[in-house]
């Protein structure tokens, strides 16, 4: 199949044959012309599979055939978890709307918010948006929404886990009533599957692949290690393998700081993202990784599904997830778009039951090789890393908790998740 066959116009053929782009993904494939008949759609697919290009291609094209209006309001709302997803799906609709006569723009906590007014101002028929500074400005009688048709919920699941529901809740009531709602994520909880339940109408539910499943593309290894050694294992791997490019995850904002010191000393390029960094100092670090000055970017999972990196090279787990959901978004961060990639994984005893549970959802026993000198004592305990710990108790610098803004995520009605040992969930209004 190729676009051509997806009843596309020719400037967004145009548009992705400049990209290079000649044949859909399965997920592109079933979410496309569905979306184009005006349905409502549940889409599953898991990360890096084309899910923005599944949902911006056919809005974009649903929009230029609409009623042209001179004040351009926001049309089309996209809501997205973090800011550096929603910056790539803005430049994703950037190259995609290059043939084509509509504005778009992004707007994100963390960063000074006249500019993005500014962009509002001028007019922009679609809005890519973090909930918490779209609520800001609306609450500041800065942005409407009254005339958008199209609304869009990507990495749902992202948002439930990161306590967005109240946000998401409180914007769809200031939404019209008619229009048209798209939902796109990786996985699909019970939980996701109720919030669709009261937000789409009769939805078409596509699936492109198995609820969290890896792609085949991904070569993945476990390395079990002491957990004292993992430090300098990391750093061997590294410079004895050669490695140019490596995106590590930890899972506290703490570690990926103390890690990326520890790989600065071994005379490694290296930068840590995370919440507590200013949105400047994560574009310059996302920068430099992305144009090779740095060869390690050390990051918590609110960069699981934001970044988009051609031909990554290396995964590193340099802690394992206590959410395995989190496994399958951090990994996909390479083998993307059919290019081969490896995921390797820190494995200390204390994270057996995180393994077992990464396991058990994937439904492989992933392959583990001993390294000679950094094996972990075989009487070490197996007892798991304390769960439930809050923000306060795991941060050095404990914040006094905002009114509207705290994390939800465990008092919300959509039933509760497994504490999440990362504490960066809320930093990316």
């Amino acid at each position: 199949m190729s676009f051509n066959s997806l009843g596309l116009s020719d400037a967004l053929l145009k548009a992705i044959s400049k990209k290079g782009y000649t044949t859909p993904s399965p997920i592109q494939q079933k979410a496309i012309p569905p979306i184009l008949e005006g349905k409502d759609v549940l889409a599953s697919a898991q990360t890096g599979t084309g899910k923005t290009a599944g949902f911006t291609l056919p809005i974009l094209q649903l929009l230029s055939q609409g009623q042209h209006l001179s004040r351009r309001p926001i049309r089309a709302l996209i809501l997205t978890p973090t800011r550096e997803l929603a910056a790539q799906i803005l430049a994703n609709i950037k190259e995609y709307s290059t043939f084509l006569d509509l504005r778009s723009t992004v707007i994100f906590g963390g960063v000074n918010q006249n500019p993005q007014v500014t962009q509002l101002r001028q007019g922009v028929d679609i809005l890519v948006a973090t909930p918490g500074r779209l609520i800001d400005l609306q609450n500041q009688g800065l942005i409407s929404l009254a005339k958008v048709e199209i609304l869009v919920l990507d990495e749902a699941d992202r948002m439930l886990d990161m306590g967005f529901v109240r946000d998401i809740e409180r914007i769809i009531k200031v939404l019209p009533s008619k229009r048209q709602n798209l939902m796109f994520s990786a996985t699909f909880s019970k939980d996701i599957k109720k919030l669709a339940m009261g937000i789409l109408h009769n939805p078409v539910h596509v699936e492109a692949t198995p609820e969290n499943t890896t792609v085949d593309a991904i070569i993945q290894k476990v390395y079990p290690v002491a957990k004292e050694k993992k430090t300098e294992l990391i750093i061997k791997l590294i410079t004895e393998g050669n490695w140019k490019q490596i995106l590590v995850f930890t899972r506290t904002k703490q570690g990926a700081n103390k890690l990326t010191e520890s790989m600065i000393s071994a005379g490694i390029k290296a930068a840590a993202i995370h919440g507590n960094k200013g949105q400047g100092a994560r574009t310059k670090a996302l920068a430099g990784f992305k144009d090779g000055s740095l060869t390690a970017l050390v990051a918590t999972d609110i960069a699981a599904r934001g970044l988009d990196i051609p031909l990554l090279p290396h995964v590193v787990n340099f802690e394992l997830p206590n959410i395995p959901e989190d496994y399958v978004h951090r990994i996909g961060r390479t083998g993307r778009a059919g290019a081969s990639g490896e995921a390797i994984s820190l494995f200390s005893p204390d994270e057996t039951v995180f393994l077992r549970d990464i396991e058990k959802l994937v439904g492989l026993n992933l392959p583990k090789e001993n390294i000679k000198g950094f094996e972990p004592d075989p009487n070490a305990s197996k007892e798991p890393i304390k769960q439930g710990q809050g923000r306060q108790q795991r941060d050095s610098t404990p914040r006094k908790p905002k009114t509207d803004t705290t994390n939800r995520s465990s008092n919300n009605s959509f039933g509760p998740r497994r504490p999440s040992q990362n504490n960066d969930r809320r930093s990316n209004r």
